[in-house]
């Protein structure tokens, strides 16, 4: 199987981008979902990945040639929502700064300014965090496109559009939303007797595969209430832990890796809408490592389905209907 990788350690390939990327970007962000805008501009990535099968002068066999694409990928997403959360405020897209590790890149075409060295091995963890996680709905469709032997940037786009929905990746905006939305601490229990009232789902709890708690919400979870409380922004996390006990003890439900992401990343000065771009540029070194592993020992990813409808009905010509 595949190994995680801490991301500093990672090539930083930034610079590259496509010019037309980036004009697409700078065209679209303010009036398009970010998720939207990502997963064209990175689609729009196949026309500059290694086309010749060439690399610093090396001949590449196509497994290399996936490698290097995969690297290239990994970068590349990260200078893109960059791109995208500074285009949203009306900002040029930034150079990057390959001297930086990947976290620290990331922040300083972001935010135009380096970031501290907590922040960065803060941000790093997270991008850990998110990396990978078994065979999500992202994750799938990434191997299935991949099964197909379709290429690695087919396969990664149509993971980001699995990503864009609510249900997967979309639920740590949705979080930040709705810790906005209860406003402080006092007005937790109120505010989830109404929802639970209403069968509202609250976001960031539960789990498909963990029953008894998410092992990464509580990294998460503390890296939330340090940073809250280091830029004074504490409130946000007192309305998130008020929120997981109460859910605990109502539900029996636990938070899950989008929970306590969001006023982490709240609180490291990231807009509530690049959450989940974000979330993509954790996840494509999960996702471009399962593609790899998938074409290394490939056999085509095509699930039976049981057909419950109605039993045969005799054949009725039209002109007897």
């Amino acid at each position: 199987t595949h190994r995680r990788q801490p991301y500093d350690s990672l090539p930083v390939l930034h610079k590259t981008v496509a010019t037309d990327g980036l004009e697409f970007i700078c065209r679209t962000a303010r009036r398009d979902p970010p998720m939207a805008v990502l997963r064209t501009a990175v689609s729009m990535l196949s026309s500059s990945l290694l086309p010749c099968g060439h690399a610093g002068g090396r001949e590449l066999d196509a497994a290399a040639i996936r490698m290097e694409k995969a690297k290239a990928l990994i970068a590349k997403t990260a200078t893109l929502v960059a791109a995208i959360g500074r285009a949203r405020q009306d900002l040029p897209p930034l150079d990057s700064q390959p001297r930086l590790g990947h976290a620290a890149n990331f922040f300083a075409m972001l935010q135009d300014s380096p970031a501290s060295q907590e922040a960065c091995q803060a941000l790093n963890t997270a991008l850990v965090l998110h990396a990978d996680h078994e065979l999500n709905a992202g994750t799938f469709v990434a191997r299935a496109v991949a099964s197909t032997e379709s290429d690695m940037v087919s396969a990664v786009t149509a993971a980001i559009a699995s990503l864009k929905g609510r249900l997967h990746g979309g639920a740590n905006t949705a979080v930040m939303h709705m810790l906005r939305e209860v406003g402080s601490e006092e007005n937790v229990s109120a505010w989830l007797d109404q929802a639970l009232g209403h069968k509202r789902l609250i976001m960031g709890f539960g789990h498909r595969v963990y029953r008894t708690g998410d092992p990464r919400a509580k990294h998460l979870r503390r890296l939330a209430r340090t940073w809250c409380d280091r830029v004074g922004q504490s409130k946000w996390f007192r309305i998130s832990d008020a929120i997981d006990r109460q859910m605990r003890e109502r539900k029996g439900l636990h938070p899950n890796v989008d929970f306590y992401s969001a006023s982490f990343y709240h609180a490291l000065g990231i807009d509530a809408e690049l959450y989940t771009p974000l979330f993509a540029v954790s996840r494509m070194a999960g996702w471009t490592a399962h593609v790899l592993e998938q074409r290394a020992d490939n056999r085509l990813i095509r699930p039976r389905a049981e057909y419950i409808g109605p039993g045969p009905r005799p054949y009725v010509p039209l002109s007897r209907r």
